[in-house]
């Protein structure tokens, strides 16, 4: 009761107005004065508070309690009742306050605690911001509040109060006020929420952060508390430690034994996060001499991690987090090196797998701050157990691990040493002994161990430049006399082999070049000459070879090594090889190519000069005959050598000036060959792959972005234009190599590829050429080369009466139509028109696939980027192109099936770039679902207007909108599906399935994925279908879905029995005559005991084996080999 007394005289209330009130509360009867009293003293407080801020005052009217009495008779109160505002309340005086006392006690007790516990601090937050009272008012009076069990009511104040108003006072009485707190159990989260909050305050002063650590110290229990509790003491610390380090400091001693009681003995990972973040600061900036052994046993506990996260972790806390976590701790202080160096003994002796690999990575992370004294002194033993991980490993990653260790243990040792260092003599301890026990093992370079001691010798390349320097000086020579010891000719293939690793090695060795006296010369050199010999003799050993080319490469990629003359011998050498034995040039041409475009890099001169002449004499300057199935072979190996070498831009301007030349010869032949018509077919094969060689070259070089690519629309496009305009003038009198569609398709592919590299300014001016060929049929400004053209010979693609041989050119002004940016505009006259003539040319004159093909990509491009002034254009095909060229049956099917396949592409120009009438284009496709004629195309073509294809790419620089397959797929596919299944229409349905098989095999895994169990039925559907192209797409579509399934999750188990059935009935040459389905189908019956449960698929095992049986007798190759695997 004298505690009630206190608080009455906090707010105001002498010891007459006390007594008072206590017998005016007096209820009879009921015997619960005193906890009555204890909730209206909530009141009270509220009230003075009111008085104080004389927010009473500015409504003197309003009276409470009347409107609490309000309620009794209707029941419960609303909960927008129960809050009352302060300003609400009428209490002006003391004298006033026993009748508003007497009021009260005629309330509900209920609705008086539900009034409190619904009270909101808004109105305190309003007038704490401006400066109407203070928040020490308003502390004084929320006792129980800021210590409530309710976090959102024990949060208003402190969350909404502005920061800046919370001075100094106000949190010293917080302050106190929670760490008092700190010592009753039923509070003590509560208090420390509050404390966190308050820590990371600005006015959150060092007498404070004393309080706070003492209380933690003092009262704190950390075994007695829950797992959120005891995070919210390291949170505490760790606020502490960022704003207040220095007072932490300063309690020396106190605080770091304080800490490890209360660290002691953690175990959740959540926690020991934060622990571990807060025990490194503590080791690397704190005194802890006097603790070293404590803290060292309240860390080295926990290593090594075996913590393994649960299924779908919320806290998103894994293994290696805590690993680096506590890694961090262990490399902290030198201090600890005595006390770690035994256990990292003791795991690396009887750890499993996981074990080592966490203590050679701890301790290749600590020995660098435990230092080079430790470890010299533990140099024996920690060589002796890492040399048993890497001479004996459990593993491959083990034993890079131990490699990695051993490296920072001799660096570590010798890195303080380095500038004493000035001979091999001065080179003692570890490095010394263990590069001389290595190199015992090396006199017997045939056996197992050789190996790894060579992996321990490449490792001590990158650790100090002097224990480098060491290391070749004993390993290099001893390998290069053993590779010229007559009696030890047997072991020179794995001599040569060891000696490559270690010059590869020395090449990338990263060893501290400051420290180094002879900057800039690499640590091979003064053995350059003996090396680069044996490298040399090695070549022609075939045994030896792949060693000797490998080490070659690493030599000539070695900064400041060899010299020119050098590079150019050892060019000259390899050439041997290439002009030598076939059967040599085929085991080991990657090896050379790689040494040879490595070099070419440096110094292309001795390539071009050497080799490249070389390889072109090798090309014959007429296709091989058909019965020169080696000379052919030959012919293709060298153009494929080419195609590697010449991507280098001196090497590439070699190439494009002699392929065009031997193309010229060709396919201009003169009137001797031209009488020789059985050549026609042998030589355009060999002018495909001359071209094919230029057009890899180059995606090559545009892929790099190689800058020289720029300067090829003057020097190649020109000549591939006129080589095939002249062709085109010359075939009406004779025929000509380069009419063959196959060969405009691939130099289509160079000129986009050039076009599409060139800068805006270029493309402008290039452009102006081009208008004049498409609409005036005028090549002279963009063909120029071998065969003259005279200016007046002009032809339009266009015009009826062109021949098919010319309106085949428009594949090569499609290809560099389709590459313009959109700021070039061609110069087309009435763009609408043009494009109007486009779609008529390719219906009604088009006399082939890929001349129709070729003007449509130009509609596609000009569409995409020039829709803004096309609304007409399209709206006319909307309104009239669909009525008069798709849907009217009296039109010849062909036509109306490349009416289809022009709406397609102009659909397809307008959603890569999200326009509003992509969707209007798209849709109108169901229309034609009814139609049994055209059904299948237009259901194909809702498959192919989103699927990716050559035009409408970045590259070619189309107008590409992020995501527009998504939203294409969720607009279309849960309709066709729906569709699908609806067999009131038998002919629309088929076509609906047509469109659920070539959608899905158009569109990524991801926008399929999730509606795999609803389409698995549809696609089974699809495979009795007799297209067997839909077949196709229906079995890669269950390869795909295949992808990162598990027996356990599989979607197709319950369709085992029809899908087995149905991939051996497609897997069968009289079933099925596609050797692309056949294959397909084998694969899947591969994939399905990966993905379906063994208990499922056994029944069908003998079908499935007597049938495999039959597709083993199957006439293709790789047919069987399929069924082999499958087996």
């Amino acid at each position: 009761m004298w505690g009630f007394f206190f608080t009455f005289q906090l707010i105001g209330i002498n010891k007459t107005k006390f007594t008072k009130v206590i017998a005016n509360l007096s209820i009879e009867g009921t015997g619960i004065v005193v906890p009555f009293v204890g909730r209206l003293l909530r009141i009270l407080v509220f009230t003075r508070f009111c008085m104080e801020w004389g927010a009473v005052r500015e409504h003197p009217g309003s009276n409470w309690t009347t409107r609490l009495r309000g309620q009794q008779t209707s029941g419960r109160m609303s909960a927008q009742q129960y809050h009352v505002p302060a300003r609400a309340f009428n209490i002006s005086a003391e004298k006033e306050l026993t009748e508003e006392i007497e009021r009260v006690k005629h309330v509900e007790f209920v609705q008086v605690v539900v009034l409190l516990g619904r009270w909101s601090p808004t109105g305190f937050e309003a007038d704490i911001s401006n400066d109407r009272t203070s928040l020490i008012i308003v502390v004084k009076a929320l006792g129980e509040y800021l210590t409530s069990e309710d976090n959102d009511l024990r949060r208003k104040v402190l969350a909404q109060s502005p920061p800046e108003k919370l001075n100094r006072q106000s949190v010293r009485v917080l302050t106190t006020f929670y760490c008092e707190k700190l010592e009753d159990s039923e509070t003590v989260k509560p208090a420390l929420s509050g404390i966190l909050t308050l820590v990371s305050l600005p006015s959150f002063s060092p007498p404070e952060a004393t309080a706070v650590i003492e209380g933690l110290f003092q009262h704190v229990r950390m075994k007695a508390i829950v797992q959120a509790v005891r995070f919210l003491v390291f949170s505490i610390v760790d606020s502490l430690m960022a704003f207040h380090r220095n007072v932490l400091k300063a309690m020396g001693k106190h605080f770091v034994g304080g800490y490890i009681s209360l660290a002691e003995g953690e175990k959740d990972p959540r926690n020991l996060m934060v622990a571990f973040a807060i025990a490194r600061v503590i080791l690397i900036e704190f005194d802890v001499s006097e603790h070293v052994e404590s803290m060292f046993n309240i860390i080295f506990c926990y290593f090594p991690i075996t913590f393994r996260p649960p299924p779908n972790d919320p806290y998103g806390i894994s293994t290696d987090d805590l690993r680096l976590a506590l890694r961090n701790c262990l490399n902290a202080t030198p201090a600890f090196g005595p006390l770690a160096v035994p256990v990292f003994l003791e795991k690396l002796t009887a750890g499993s797998r996981s074990t080592k690999k966490d203590t050679l990575q701890a301790l290749a992370a600590c020995l660098p701050v435990y230092g080079s004294a430790l470890a010299r002194a533990s140099a024996r033993k920690l060589w002796n157990s890492l040399k048993l991980e890497i001479f004996q490993p459990m593993d491959q990653h083990t034993e890079e691990e131990a490699l990695t260790a051993t490296q920072i243990l001799v660096k570590t040792i010798y890195t303080d040493e380095e500038a004493a260092v000035e001979s091999n003599e001065d080179i003692h301890g570890l490095a010394r002994d263990a590069c001389e026990e290595c190199v015992r093992i090396l006199k017997e370079p045939e056996k197992s161990q050789a190996k790894p001691a060579t992996k321990v010798l490449c490792a001590f390349m990158s650790t100090t430049p002097s224990v480098s320097r060491y290391t070749i000086s004993q390993a290099v020579p001893h390998l290069v006399r053993l590779f010229l010891n007559p009696d030890e000719i047997s072991t020179r293939g794995p001599t040569l082999v060891l000696l490559s690793e270690l010059t590869t090695a020395a090449r990338d060795a990263k060893a501290d070049d400051k420290a180094s006296p002879s900057e800039g010369i690499p640590a091979l050199m003064p053995y350059k000459d003996e090396v680069l010999g044996v490298f040399v003799v090695g070549l022609g050993i075939s045994s030896a070879r792949s060693a000797g080319l490998s080490g070659l490469k690493a030599m000539a990629s070695t900064k400041n090594l060899l010299s020119d003359e050098e590079l150019g011998f050892i060019v000259h050498n390899v050439d041997q090889i290439v002009e030598g034995n076939q059967e040599e040039w085929d085991d080991s041409s990657d090896a050379i190519l790689e040494l040879l475009t490595t070099i070419s890099t440096v110094t292309p001169r001795h390539v071009a000069d050497q080799t490249l002449p070389l390889l072109f004499r090798s090309l014959p300057e007429t296709a091989p005959s058909r019965e020169a199935v080696d000379d052919r072979a030959k012919c293709w190996r060298t153009l494929s050598a080419l195609q590697t070498l010449c991507v280098q831009a001196e090497l590439f301007e070699n190439l494009v000036i002699r392929l065009t030349t031997k193309l010229d010869l060709i396919c201009l032949p003169s009137e001797q060959s031209l009488s020789a018509p059985d050549n026609m077919e042998p030589n355009a094969a060999y002018a495909h792959s001359l071209l094919k060689t230029l057009a890899q070259t180059l995606a090559t070089k545009v892929e790099k972005k190689d800058p020289d690519v720029v300067k090829y629309i003057d020097r190649l496009t020109p000549r591939i234009f006129n080589l095939f305009i002249a062709s085109a003038f010359l075939s009406a009198q004779h025929p000509m190599i380069a009419t063959e569609p196959r060969l405009l398709q691939v130099a289509g592919e160079i000129i986009n590829l050039v076009v599409q590299s060139l800068p805006l300014h270029k493309q402008q001016s290039y452009s102006v050429g081009l208008s004049k060929a498409i609409m005036d049929g005028d090549m002279s400004d963009i063909a120029q080369g071998f065969q003259k053209i005279s200016n007046g010979r002009k032809f339009s693609i266009f015009n009826e009466s062109s021949t098919p041989v010319h309106r085949n050119l428009l594949v090569l002004l499609t290809a560099a139509v389709i590459a313009l940016r959109k700021e070039v505009h061609l110069d087309l006259g009435n763009l609408t028109q043009f494009l109007d003539m486009l779609l008529d040319w390719v219906l009604m004159t088009a006399d082939n696939d890929l001349q129709r093909l070729s003007a449509l990509h130009v509609v596609s491009s000009i569409v995409n980027r020039r829709v803004d002034e096309l609304s007409s254009f399209l709206n006319d095909k909307l309104d009239n192109y669909w009525s008069q060229k798709i849907c009217d049956k009296n039109l010849p099917i062909e036509r109306r099936i490349w009416a289809i396949k022009s709406w397609t592409w102009i659909s397809k120009a307008l959603l890569v770039r999200k326009h509003p009438l992509a969707m209007p284009f798209a849709e109108r496709l169901y229309e034609a679902f009814g139609d049994d004629t055209i059904s299948w195309e237009a259901a194909k073509a809702v498959g192919e207007i989103p699927s990716p294809d050559t035009v409408l790419t970045k590259a070619n620089h189309a107008e590409l909108k992020v995501l527009y397959v998504q939203r294409y797929v969720n607009a279309v596919l849960p309709r066709i599906m729906a569709s699908a299944k609806d067999g009131s229409n038998p002919v629309k349905q088929t076509a609906y399935l047509v469109a659920v098989t070539s959608l899905i095999k158009s569109i990524p895994r991801a926008s399929f994925i999730h509606e795999m169990p609803s389409l698995i039925p549809l696609l089974l559907r699809g495979l009795d279908l007799p297209d067997v192209n839909i077949r196709s797409h229906v079995i890669d579509t269950f390869l795909t879905a295949a992808e990162g399934e598990t027996p356990e999750k599989s979607l197709v188990s319950e369709h085992s029995a029809t899908l087995v059935n149905s991939m051996l009935k497609n897997s069968k040459l009289a079933e099925m005559a596609s050797t692309r389905v056949r294959i397909s189908a084998l694969k899947y019956l591969a994939v399905l005991p990966d993905i379906v449960r063994y208990d499922v698929l056994h029944p069908y095992k003998p079908t499935v084996l007597r049938d495999l049986a039959e597709v083993l007798d199957d006439p293709k190759r790789s047919v069987r080999k399929e069924a082999v695997d499958a087996r």
